[in-house]
């Protein structure tokens, strides 16, 4: 057996190699890792036609443990209608980016700016949401400034189910708009329970494509609904 085995490696030397590196690459990118995506998600009205976003994001490249990313949105929604909403927001973001954990490491740290536009309709039961999104990326990583510019474009699906329940789909594609085109491609499938009528809870998976590398991921989604209207009247009519 040895000696087939010594044979193997001196007639296919270059598969061999290209074996260690792939497996060596995916080590040292947490690829053959699964890891977990905690979020909230809120949409706060503070008057008919105006709303706040609110959201926050722990991502990891393992189950709750080696840091990947924070994430911290908000936004002003204009609700032109029931199914057209216009948002302008602004994130923070921080993201370490070798799933190594290494000492003293260093965060890339990113200011965002993004423009968004959300479209709905139903086919039946089943409710479908287009969501648009331009964003401007302001990153700093060690000494290094720089700005990049993307478009984004999800299509979601939600069906309803028996009772509270329900499932949830999405495709999200991310364009760049210099260097390379094409960013990431996100696609998502979870089962859902409204809890009521403001709340509800996703837990879901997530398989996240870079031209590089492919990640999955498990989602667990916090989405709460408030009404601040009566606050907002009352701080208007104090003044």
């Amino acid at each position: 057996m040895r000696i087939n085995q010594i044979n193997i490696m001196n007639r296919y030397p270059f598969f061999l190699l290209l074996l260690l590196t792939t497996i060596v690459t995916a080590q040292e990118t947490g690829e053959n890792r699964l890891g977990s995506w905690h979020m909230y998600f809120g949409t706060n009205k503070i008057s008919e036609k105006v709303s706040l976003h609110t959201e926050g994001q722990l991502r990891y490249y393992e189950q709750a443990k080696n840091f990947n990313q924070l994430l911290l949105r908000t936004g002003l929604n204009y609700h032109i209608n029931s199914d057209a909403i216009a948002t302008i927001g602004y994130g923070y973001i921080a993201t370490d980016r070798t799933f190594e954990e290494l000492p003293n490491e260093t965060n890339a740290i990113e200011h965002r700016i993004f423009e968004q536009f959300i479209l709905k309709n139903n086919v039946g039961k089943i409710a479908f949401e287009h969501r648009y999104r331009l964003e401007q990326r302001f990153i700093k990583y060690f000494e290094q400034n720089e700005t990049q510019h993307r478009a984004r474009y999800r299509l979601q699906i939600t069906v309803p189910l028996s009772g509270i329940f329900f499932l949830n789909f999405y495709d999200e594609i991310f364009l760049n708009l210099q260097n390379e085109v094409f960013g990431q491609n996100r696609l998502y499938g979870a089962l859902g329970i409204q809890v009521t009528n403001s709340l509800s809870v996703q837990a879901g998976y997530l398989k996240n494509n870079f031209s590089t590398a492919n990640f999955d991921r498990l989602q667990i989604g916090v989405f709460f609904n408030t009404d601040l209207r009566r606050l907002f009247n009352k701080e208007q009519k104090s003044l």
